[in-house]
């Protein structure tokens, strides 16, 4: 008899997938046969936290995955490692944050960017958290900038730290009843976060790297957490990189808000923004309509995608 489960982590391996049974929820195992790996070669996994999965009980209490349910939406990045294909983070999801400290490691604009745009083009609702507040006092300028800069353009901004309870709060209710996933480069405190949104998960936290102000990973797998709050969280390991999946250079400006009014007006239709007459962007950019820092953003990815 088939069953109907939900992956909740994923070793590479092995998948964790949690179902109900006789009126209450139990996790198994499963493996996946090597035909669904074949099936998505272009996948380094093809199945992610938060897909539905269908799965057959073997005679030592393992599951065997026979059918993944079409996915709602998903997170997906480049592979990294030099590792050929792409990686789904997180499928199923109602929003996705990415977490930024204020220091140790300073914030890194044009990864927020890319996750955005990954959001955008991917249909998942983006949203940005700046983390480790308590050490913002040279950098408030910065912080106000960038926190401004993005609620102008339609995305939620939560400021956070471990030490200001009401922020905790904050973020807890912005959780409340929905399935999101953290995602963040090393270091930037989103394990200490989800330690106190939830402290019964109690998810192993490590230093930062005196030698390069680099986070060290603590998180090795995704995992679907349970929050005391009827919400769901998919806790993922610290990554360094976030590399754009299946975009063509003309369609990114699609996924910057800001730029869908002026490309409009541009005066052909797979118009780039970078450096063709009549456009409608650059326009927009030269009147101050389009921020600075997020054109040069768009044109960094711009250059990525047309090297690739």
């Amino acid at each position: 008899m088939a069953h109907r489960g939900q992956v909740v982590e994923s070793t590479g391996s092995w998948y964790e997938v949690s179902y109900d049974e006789q009126e209450s929820t139990a996790n198994i195992q499963c493996r996946l046969p090597g035909r669904f790996r074949l099936d998505n070669s272009a996948l380094t996994n093809p199945i992610a936290v938060g897909d539905f999965v269908h799965f057959t009980i073997n005679d030592d209490g393992s599951g065997s995955i026979k059918e993944i349910e079409d996915r709602q939406n998903y997170l997906i990045r480049k592979a990294t490692h030099h590792q050929q294909g792409n990686q789904i983070l997180a499928a199923n999801i109602d929003q996705a944050y990415v977490v930024q400290s204020i220091k140790k490691p300073n914030i890194k604009q044009q990864f927020i960017d890319r996750f955005l745009v990954t959001c955008e083009a991917y249909q998942v609702n983006g949203r940005i958290v700046f983390n480790k507040m308590d050490l913002c006092e040279d950098s408030r300028h910065q912080v106000h900038y960038l926190t401004d800069l993005y609620q102008s353009i339609g995305y939620e901004v939560l400021q956070t730290s471990i030490y200001d309870e009401d922020s905790i709060e904050s973020l807890k209710n912005d959780l409340h009843q929905k399935t999101s996933v953290m995602v963040g480069l090393s270091g930037v405190g989103k394990t200490s976060l989800l330690n106190h949104i939830n402290p019964n998960i109690n998810r192993k936290v490590r230093d930062i790297s005196s030698y390069n102000e680099k986070g060290k990973h603590t998180t090795t797998f995704a995992k679907l957490l349970p929050l005391v709050n009827d919400g769901y969280l998919v806790d993922t390991p610290g990554i360094r990189e976030f590399g754009l999946v299946n975009f063509d250079p003309w369609e990114l400006s699609l996924f910057f808000p800001e730029m869908l009014e002026p490309r409009k007006q541009c005066k052909f239709n797979n118009c780039t923004h970078s450096h063709e007459p009549g456009c409608g962007v650059v326009q927009a950019f030269e009147n101050g309509d389009i921020d600075a820092s997020r054109y040069q953003s768009y044109l960094h990815m711009l250059e990525s995608l047309e090297d690739d």
